[in-house]
């Protein structure tokens, strides 16, 4: 059973909205920068940030109480540590929770 709907998905029609929260994620950290998005690390850090947070998502509709969520709104930023030559993403989701 499909726990997490993405924008344009749409939940189960018996499912009833409970409120709005945030969850955020990171990806893996890799060596070197992200020179644009069409870059294959990039893709790769993206891959992981959504497979990260739909492990998260998973995560807090259970301890919600929820059955399952949709994601509304979403921000990916690209992060950097120069100190120790890393880059990733960070993800932040809002979502709709549902029973």
């Amino acid at each position: 059973m499909t726990t997490v709907y993405w924008h344009r998905q749409l939940p189960p029609l018996d499912a009833e909205a409970v409120d709005e929260f945030t969850v955020e994620a990171d990806s893996a950290h890799v060596t070197g920068e992200f020179l644009h998005r069409d870059d294959r690390v990039w893709e790769h850090c993206e891959q992981d940030l959504t497979r990260t947070a739909c492990s998260r998502l998973d995560q807090e509709v259970q301890r919600l109480g929820g059955r399952c969520a949709r994601i509304l709104d979403e921000r990916i930023e690209p992060k950097f540590d120069d100190a120790h030559g890393e880059a990733w993403l960070h993800g932040r989701y809002t979502y709709m929770l549902y029973r």
